[in-house]
Formats: structure tokens, C-alpha cells, sequence
């Protein structure tokens, strides 16, 4: 086995080099890694030069550098996020106190369990999208997926950093239980439920870099206000690529919208389907769909996980020291609702900080909507009057106080007969991802896209769409 090169194959601001003992854990875990890289990873172009972003250092020209590379020989680095003299706890029961550069015992397990989990979440969407590249409407789009398929796993190589550097065997163990898992494994399944779903068209992808990814964004954000300040600095960083995601789920599902109300309007019937497109109804199920699942990423709406983490300062709110003045949370009170025994809601109050949960997912919630707006704004601008919508927070949810009762879009009870009347027009059937699949027809010429989904505005690093993002051999 030949020993990294610390100052070129995994470029870094932590000083690897001079730490021997993780140099040696780090040593017996990166072949595991490229093993694992290779046979879940991306199966298209797995050799092939791709126009990937590379970090190469977290100052603000480093993170960003672009060329051709094999995905294999990625140089997938490990930064920290510069700290900031004299940071204090933002939230809890010690805000305002020194945070702490080592791991308090009293707050191993937790911390451990926090970081293992977001962890799970970065391989496993690489998994669900391995083998998207066959289908990919451009190669521009197949570009972007690999991109963000590199930094999902070197969010793993940071969040395993932390495992190693500060867990010890523990540490060490679950690190290479990172690699064992797999996503949709009736036996061994990734953590979150979310993160087994089934990942097998563009539109999904989409769908998933949207909500998905943005409930990364969040949960990295929460993190990123944490009293163990390498978790933190760790999560700052992280957030600058994820924000690359984000646009990938978002700006896909504006130019499938564009692409859908542009056929709409040419159909005699109106439908988009008739030529080839994806029609808006079917647009909303994907939304309905991906939306719900992820929502139940937060957690139980009351939970005490949450309030011993919040206390405890291992996370906070969003954006905790910008956008709150009581940061210990003790004396509020959140009202939620419940269902009843009779069918109906109704509204009951906890201390805030069980509620910790639902106050990220209401920040999570008002971001979506965002993008539903500019959604909207683009069907308006082509004419239509139809709109696209984000569900009710207690739709389809399968987690937390609404996942033994059955609502509407709207967030109304109904019955479980209502329910079973009505879900194929909330959510995808067989027939809807066996029309979707079959527009899953490759586009794998520079400058072309798919007859179902409109161009980019612009491409990748000042290049046009015609550029060669894919050097694949003949």
C-alpha cells in the first residue's frame, strides 16, 4: 500500500502531514474509500476526464479550481473553515462561554451519533445516483451530477476527519461502517429514509438536489453554530459547495418547468405529455413527493433529542447568533397541532426547545417556497395560469406527530378511504415513472439537450453549452 502524499493528493488545512497517528488511520481508510468509490459510485464516464471544481485550499481562491480529471483520482481534500478569535457558544445553556476545541465526555456519544449521521447521508445520495450519467439529458447536466457526486464524498472525508481525529476507535469504527452501509439495503440501509429512496430518473435528481440538499444546507447550518468548534469550522466550509447543489436542484426544475409550459402552450389540449414533455401535474407529484420525504429529515416535531442538543450547544437554531437575542430558549413557548382521536387538530404548546426541530424546518419551509415563487413567476412569464405548489407540512409524512394520520395538500384530516381515493393524484404512480423513465433517452453530444427539459442559461466557469465537460474516450 503506498502512503498519501499529504501535501498533494489530499490538500488540506488541518495539518495531516504532521499528525502520525491519523496519518496511519487516514492510510488504512482511503482504499477502503476508492473501493467503495468504484463500486457504487458513478458507473458512467468512471474513467473519463470530467470538468470537475476542486478545493484545493478554504482561502477564497482556492476552493474554487477548475479542470479535467478522472473521478478516481480526485484529490478530495479535508478544510476547516478559518476560526474566529475568541467564538463563544451562540446557543444553550452555555452560550456566551468559550467554545471547545476537544470533545467533552459528557457529550461523546452525542456528538459521535450527530456527526455519524450527517455523515451517512453524503455517500448514500452517491449511491442513489450512480448510475444517472446513462440517462443524462446533456453533458452539461452529467457534469454537474458528477460534481456534485465528488463533493458529497468529500463532505464524507471531512465529516470521517472528525471520527478519526477526535473519537479514537469508536471514531475509526464507525468511519468504515461509512463504507458498509448502502443505500436501499434491505439489510445494511443508510440512516435517514430519505437516503434509501430509489434516485432512477432526472427529474427525481432534481427534485432531490432541491429538497434534499437544502435540508443538508440547514442541518449543516445548525451544526455550524455548534460549541465543538472543529464540527463547526468543518460545516462552514461544507456550506460553500452545497450551495452548488442547491442551484443544480433548483435551476433543473425550472428549465423542466420552462421546457413543460413552452410544450403546454403548443398542444392543442394543453397537455404537455402530447409532445413529449413533462406535464405539470406530473411536475407536482415529483414535488409532493421529495418534498414530504425530506421534511421528515428534521425530526419529530417535539423532541427531546433536539432540546438536550440545543441545551447542551452541540447545535442551534439557524444562524443562531445573527437572527435570535435569546439564545438560552428556556422561558418560550411553541404552539403545535396534533390529530385527535375524532379526526380532527388540535393546537397544544411546548417549551421551544423540544420544539427545536420544527423551527428549522419552518426556516427550511420558507427557503422552498422561494423557489416556488421563481418557479411560478416562470409559467406566469410563459403565459399560463397554472402554479406549482409545496404541500402542506402534514402530508404524506412518515415521521413525528402526522405519521399515523392521513391529510391533504392542504394539511386537512381525512380518512384513510379519502386517502386511498385520492393519492394518485398527490403522488407518482407506476404509470407516471414508467412515462418519466421512458423520456430518459441520453443526450450525449456536446451542445444538445433533451427534448423534455430546456438548455441552461449559461455554462459551467464561463464556458457555453457546447463545451466538452465529458472528454470520454471513443
Amino acid at each position: 500500500m503506498s502512503a498519501i502524499d499529504y501535501s498533494d493528493r489530499i490538500p488540506n488545512n488541518v495539518n495531516l502531514a504532521g499528525d502520525r497517528r491519523l496519518r496511519r488511520a487516514l492510510e488504512k481508510w482511503q482504499p477502503m474509500f476508492l473501493d467503495w468509490w468504484r463500486s457504487v459510485g458513478p458507473q458512467v464516464w468512471s474513467n473519463d476526464e470530467i470538468y470537475l471544481r476542486t478545493a484545493i485550499s478554504a482561502e477564497p481562491g482556492g476552493w474554487a479550481n477548475f479542470g479535467h480529471v478522472r473521478m478516481p483520482d480526485y484529490r478530495w481534500g479535508i478544510f476547516m473553515a478559518a476560526p474566529e478569535t475568541d467564538r463563544v457558544i451562540p446557543g444553550g445553556d452555555d452560550a456566551g462561554k468559550a467554545v471547545w476545541h476537544d470533545v467533552p465526555g459528557e457529550h461523546r456519544n452525542a456528538l459521535k451519533r450527530i456527526i455519524v449521521v450527517q455523515a451517512d447521508t453524503e455517500p448514500a445520495s452517491v449511491e442513489q445516483q450512480r448510475w444517472l450519467a446513462a440517462t443524462a439529458p446533456s453533458l452539461y447536466d452529467a457534469r454537474n451530477l458528477f460534481q456534485v457526486n465528488v463533493e458529497e464524498a468529500r463532505h464524507l472525508w471531512a465529516m470521517v476527519y472528525l471520527l478519526h481525529a477526535h473519537f479514537g476507535r469508536d471514531g475509526r469504527d464507525e468511519a468504515d461502517e461509512l463504507l458498509e452501509r448502502r443505500s436501499g439495503d434491505p439489510d445494511k440501509p443508510r440512516i435517514l429514509d430519505a437516503f434509501n429512496q430509489p434516485c432512477a430518473d432526472w427529474m427525481s435528481f432534481f427534485c432531490f438536489t432541491m429538497f434534499a440538499d437544502r435540508d443538508g444546507k440547514y442541518q449543516l447550518a445548525s451544526l455550524a453554530e455548534s460549541a465543538f468548534d472543529p464540527l463547526s469550522r468543518t460545516t462552514r466550509f461544507m456550506l460553500t459547495e452545497e450551495a452548488h447543489h442547491l442551484f443544480v436542484g433548483d435551476t433543473g426544475l425550472d428549465r423542466i418547468i420552462a421546457r413543460s409550459a413552452e410544450l403546454t402552450r403548443v398542444d392543442p389540449a394543453g397537455d404537455a405529455r402530447n409532445q413529449g414533455g413533462i406535464d405539470l401535474p406530473t411536475i407536482q407529484k415529483w414535488i409532493n413527493y421529495w418534498f414530504s420525504y425530506c421534511l421528515d429529515l428534521f425530526g419529530s416535531e417535539v423532541s427531546t433529542n433536539a432540546a438536550d442538543a440545543f441545551a447542551a450547544g452541540l447545535k442551534a437554531r439557524f444562524k443562531e447568533a445573527a437572527n435570535y437575542t435569546d439564545h438560552d430558549a428556556k422561558n418560550e413557548i411553541r404552539e403545535l397541532q396534533r390529530p385527535t382521536a375524532t379526526g380532527g387538530l388540535e393546537t397544544f404548546e411546548v417549551p421551544l426547545r423540544l420544539a427545536m426541530n420544527e423551527v428549522l424546518r419552518d426556516d427550511y419551509i420558507t427557503d422552498c417556497d422561494k423557489s416556488l415563487v421563481r418557479w411560478n413567476k416562470t409559467l406566469a412569464d410563459a403565459g399560463l395560469s397554472d402554479r406549482l405548489r409545496l404541500p402542506n407540512r402534514r402530508f404524506f409524512r412518515r415521521q413525528g406527530l402526522y405519521a399515523d394520520a392521513a391529510f391533504d395538500l392542504d394539511g386537512r384530516p381525512i380518512t384513510a378511504a379519502e386517502w386511498d381515493a385520492r393519492v394518485d393524484d398527490w403522488l407518482p404512480t407506476d404509470a407516471d415513472k414508467a412515462y418519466v423513465e421512458s423520456l430518459m433517452v441520453p443526450v450525449h453530444e456536446p451542445g444538445k439537450v433533451a427534448h423534455w427539459i430546456a438548455p441552461p442559461r449559461r455554462g459551467i466557469h464561463g464556458h457555453d453549452l457546447s463545451y466538452d465537460y465529458v472528454r470520454a474516450e471513443a
